[in-house]
């Protein structure tokens, strides 16, 4: 089987090609296509370099010659990660995110549709974002979407692309919405592995207002588990929630992570919220379980595992926290005012 993996250099992206040549070794050939922005790291798969079933090309989703160059010799399964992701960049410049997250899809369904004899399926990567805010229950496939920031409407702009090529040209399309991701190699920008680094240095943990915020929190490896799973029994034109049944408030997150690393709760600091803040995000899991896909991971097993990623990799994460003057900036810019 011939993937292409678009924002394979990034968090989910990357596990996911680790999971692909874990699962399938030789069988699996791999194309990666990512921009390498500033959470995009081209070294997160050194290993595979040079190998004859993997192959990098530095380039750009909105870029039609970059996209045909990653489809060209014969790609069975394209899955889409490359996308701006972080609710609170897109607060500072929403432009990009539009720019990517649906222009981007745009120009790689169009290019699928050149190879649409052969393509056996476009994986649309989405989030459970895209449904908004819910104070009880849990949001099904089938409910309205209701984006209340910036980045999320992108997601669901690109969603929503995905369904019309597949409605309209009948590409093989499925969409997942999943929910929070955690685990080793995610950029330190994200609420765990910001908190685990920070707490590592002494340093204080900005938490939004009242921390009463809930996630779902999906461990990445389980994420990477449903993707191949859906690719290999999903519908097409259906979506699909991906959800770790995990849902916790971001106060006993924090509390958690400072815990295992025998941290004190002084540590915590409130920060004034961030503006459009979701209070609640739940996902119906039910029509990915009754097709035979139940996560795998614990979740206090999967923070740990995570929370010690991070201890014996501080190589990986100073890289980014102390040596890169972008993340600095956006740390000033974000937090600095609060």
């Amino acid at each position: 089987m011939r993937y292409l993996v678009t924002g394979g250099a990034g968090f989910i992206g990357s596990n996911f090609i680790r999971f692909l040549f874990r699962k399938y070794g030789s069988d699996a050939h791999v194309v990666n296509l990512d921009k390498l922005t500033y959470a995009g790291i081209r070294e997160n798969l050194a290993e595979y370099e040079g190998k004859k079933n993997y192959r990098f090309i530095h380039g750009d989703i909105t870029n039609p010659a970059d996209v045909a160059e990653a489809y060209s010799g014969s790609i069975d399964v394209v899955v889409n990660f490359a996308a701006e992701t972080h609710v609170d960049r897109s607060l500072m410049e929403a432009g990009s995110f539009i720019q990517t997250d649906v222009h981007g899809v745009l120009v790689l369904l169009e290019e699928a549709r050149k190879h649409a004899p052969n393509l056996k399926r476009f994986v649309q990567i989405s989030t459970d974002e895209v449904y908004g805010s819910i104070e009880r229950g849990s949001f099904k496939e089938t409910d309205m979407l209701n984006p209340r920031n910036p980045y999320s409407a992108s997601k669901a702009g690109g969603d929503r692309m995905a369904y019309a090529y597949a409605q309209t040209y009948g590409l093989p399309v499925i969409i997942t919405r999943a929910s929070n991701n955690f685990g080793p190699w995610q950029y330190p920008e994200k609420l765990i592995p910001l908190f685990v680094t920070n707490a590592i240095d002494d340093l204080p943990l900005p938490l939004y207002g009242d921390g009463r915020n809930v996630r779902d929190w999906l461990f990445v490896e389980d994420h990477c588990a449903a993707i191949d799973f859906l690719i290999e029994r999903g519908a097409t034109s259906e979506v699909y929630n991906v959800g770790g049944g995990n849902e916790r408030e971001n106060r006993d997150i924090t509390r958690r992570i400072l815990q295992m690393l025998a941290k004190p709760e002084s540590l915590i600091k409130p920060v004034g919220d961030r503006q459009g803040h979701d209070r609640r995000y739940s996902l119906d899991t039910t029509k990915l379980e009754r097709l035979g896909f139940k996560c795998s991971t614990n979740f206090d097993d999967g923070l740990r595992r995570t929370v010690q990623w991070y201890v014996e990799n501080e190589a990986w994460w100073r890289a980014i926290k102390e040596r890169s003057a972008e993340f600095r900036d956006y740390y000033a810019k974000q937090y600095g005012g609060r």
